[in-house]
């Protein structure tokens, strides 16, 4: 089996969790946070949307600059509803599945892909590394914060791995 196809598999699972997630952020509170140095549950969310499409850069890309992103037109996605946040998230996943499901060869996944930040490298990985820490282990850890967020919000957390106190499994 290619290498992709393990991590279209994990993807279209982990982001049919991601999204019953993303669903429960409440309209009307998307600036809301439980702490002060706390991104707004906004933010939080949008970044957990754009997550998903950095993984097409990884597979199209040998590098992403922080230092110049802003220059070449990316901005960080601060979501203000559910429906453009459920939508950002859509287009997103889709646009990674796409250059994912694009014939992605084994060898390609093993040539190497760095984060910088213009002179400073943060790291240089081979890419599945890079899909698997930068993209995939990135947005399960901001999807936990995210479920935190919604119980200190008051809002029902959805099952993710197993039952949550609020539900069980879907």
């Amino acid at each position: 089996m290619p290498i992709i196809d393990a991590f279209l598999a994990e993807l279209d699972h982990e982001a049919a969790t991601t999204r019953r997630v993303l669903d429960r952020v409440p309209d009307g509170r998307f600036d809301w946070h439980p702490h002060e140095r706390s991104m707004t549950i906004g933010r939080l969310a949008g970044h957990i949307a754009e997550i998903f499409g950095w993984g097409s850069t990884v597979l199209t890309s040998d590098e992403f600059d922080v230092a110049t992103a802003a220059q070449k037109g990316w901005v960080a996605f601060s979501a203000s509803d559910r429906a453009g946040l459920l939508d950002r998230f859509d287009r997103e996943l889709a646009g990674f599945r796409q250059a994912a499901a694009a014939g992605v060869s084994d060898e390609h996944l093993r040539t190497p892909w760095s984060l910088r930040n213009g002179e400073h490298v943060a790291f240089t990985l081979p890419r599945a590394a890079a899909l698997r820490t930068f993209i995939f282990n990135h947005m399960i850890h901001h999807r936990g914060q995210l479920s935190v967020y919604l119980r200190l919000a008051g809002v029902p957390v959805p099952s993710i791995y197993g039952p949550s106190a609020d539900e069980a499994p879907a």
